[in-house]
């Protein structure tokens, strides 16, 4: 048994882990509370970085601490997730943030949601269906950043179904509309408005791109974007009319980045573990829904074919949930706030201009026509929604 388990003097075993090490006491004390046991020994462990490839501004650090402990039964395994949030300010991307809007830019990020719905009782608060995973420990530190150590969850990696989409909707419904959970809806006490994101991303970003002629004459977007060229310059054209009008519907609790990578299937049953609590906080009633529906079409995991007929059922599965936890939404206008939601925060800023200097520009022109299809749709939505 000796050579199966290294020695807990053993050094550098969880380096990756840096300053968001914790001691080996505390590390046992953390095993023995995953596993409702009075005490646990250590027996050893190491840590490993995260294999992820999607950046997060919000994200500094991913790692898996495993090992073995034994709690007077002999040595078994134990997995932890360890994941370091922070200020935006600490992100590497904050450095190309101007300097003449950087003060203003500092504060336009919320960051706190996560932090503190990890160390609340959310998890009883949930609808059935929907579970967190367990913090285990909660380091919230003065320099804006937290460290925050979770139970490894396991899940069905399996990709999804039309079904698996509905129930989801359904589940996000319900979320939005649990009276329960409407008391921790706005637990992050930092402001944000739409119009952060109207000057912000938008107007640093996407509407630069979208005035930028040799964006326009790259192929794949003269091909697919161009006839939506028009749209996308009437929709910009009336980006404060519509902020206003996103400002003033319902507004209810939100995940805030609700996409299949964030709702992780349960193995045996039809619910989800939801992850990624950065942007959690009252939204328009339905906003969960566009990343729902766009997040694996921008992640490259989905191609745009059967958008319509999708986000018209998952609307409807929606609109069942908030009524199943005694939620009433106009039909009228949760149709017009999917769309306004869509429109702000997918269809415009919808060209990828990341990917036009691919070296693959064969996929790059295949996720360009993609992306542009589900802006059309956002279109579409939106007009079919006008008063």
């Amino acid at each position: 048994m000796k050579a199966a388990f290294a020695s807990t003097d053993e050094t550098g075993r969880r380096d990756a882990l840096g300053a968001d090490d914790v001691s080996d006491e505390a590390l046992a004390a953390m095993v023995a509370d995953l596993w409702g046991v009075p005490s646990a020994r250590l027996v050893d462990s190491a840590a490993e970085e995260v294999a992820y490839d999607v950046p997060s501004i919000l994200t500094g650090a991913r790692t898996w601490v495993r090992g073995h402990a034994d709690a007077g039964d002999g040595p078994r395994p134990f997995t932890f997730f360890v994941k370091r949030v922070h200020h935006w300010r600490h992100s590497p991307a904050f450095a190309f943030v101007p300097p003449e809007v950087a003060a203003w830019a500092a504060d336009s990020v919320p960051w706190r949601a996560e932090v503190l719905l990890y160390a609340s009782d959310l998890g009883e608060r949930l609808p059935e269906g929907l579970t967190v995973p367990r913090a285990l420990r909660v380091d919230d530190r003065p320099d804006q950043t937290a460290v925050l150590w979770l139970e490894a969850v396991e899940h069905d990696p399996t990709p999804w179904d039309e079904s698996t989409y509905l129930r989801a909707a359904h589940l996000l419904g319900r979320l939005s509309a649990s009276a329960d959970v409407a008391g921790l809806a706005a637990i992050d006490p930092q402001p944000w408005h739409i119009r952060s994101f109207v000057v912000g991303r938008l107007g640093h970003t996407t509407l630069p791109v979208l005035g930028d002629e040799a964006v326009w004459q790259h192929p794949a977007v003269a091909e697919h974007f161009g006839p939506l060229r028009s749209r996308l310059a009437e929709v910009a054209g009336r980006l404060d009319a519509l902020a206003d009008e996103y400002a003033a519907l319902p507004h209810l609790a939100a995940h805030g980045d609700a996409c299949p990578n964030n709702l992780m299937r349960h193995v045996g049953d039809d619910g989800f573990t939801l992850i990624d609590f950065g942007f959690w906080r009252p939204q328009p009633v339905a906003y969960d829904l566009s990343q729902l529906l766009v997040g694996e079409i921008q992640m490259r995991r989905l191609d745009a074919d059967g958008l319509p007929e999708r986000a018209a059922a998952c609307l409807e599965a929606y609109a069942d949930g908030l009524a199943a936890e005694g939620g009433s939404v106009d039909a009228d206008v949760l149709r017009r706030s999917h769309a306004v939601s869509l429109a702000l925060f997918n269809g415009l800023p919808s060209i990828p201009a990341e990917a036009l200097a691919e070296e693959d520009q064969e996929a790059a022109a295949h996720h360009v026509a993609q992306r542009a299809a589900m802006a059309a749709y956002s279109f579409d939505v939106l007009a079919a929604t006008e008063g």
